[in-house]
């Protein structure tokens, strides 16, 4: 594998990109317990990887419509980066169709 063509500020491993592809394409191809299992599986290996928990909670808001989950999803990236402006727009986005208060 040649490595991505974007910076890896997180510094994932080859095999941790080639898992969130692979999650990302089943997500595309609507095999969504597939995606879920990989992106658990990953998240089980290392509960604070960013990317993972950044796409799990796309995941969750985007593919299942678990909108209260997705934004858990999204403050465990704020507790880890609060500067996340990524995780902080996702989450205020997905905050308005939650039953939050």
């Amino acid at each position: 594998m040649s490595g991505p063509v974007w910076r890896n500020v997180y510094s994932l491993t080859d095999n941790q990109i080639s898992m969130l592809d692979m999650a990302e394409d089943n997500m595309e191809m609507m095999k969504l317990g597939l995606a879920e299992r990989i992106l658990i599986d990953m998240l089980e290996d290392d509960p604070k990887c960013i990317p993972v928990l950044n796409v799990m909670a796309h995941f969750q808001g985007r593919y299942i419509s678990d909108f209260e989950k997705a934004v858990e999803y999204y403050d465990r990236v704020l507790e880890l980066e609060p500067d996340n402006a990524w995780a902080r727009d996702e989450r205020r986005r997905y905050l308005r169709y939650s039953t939050y208060d």
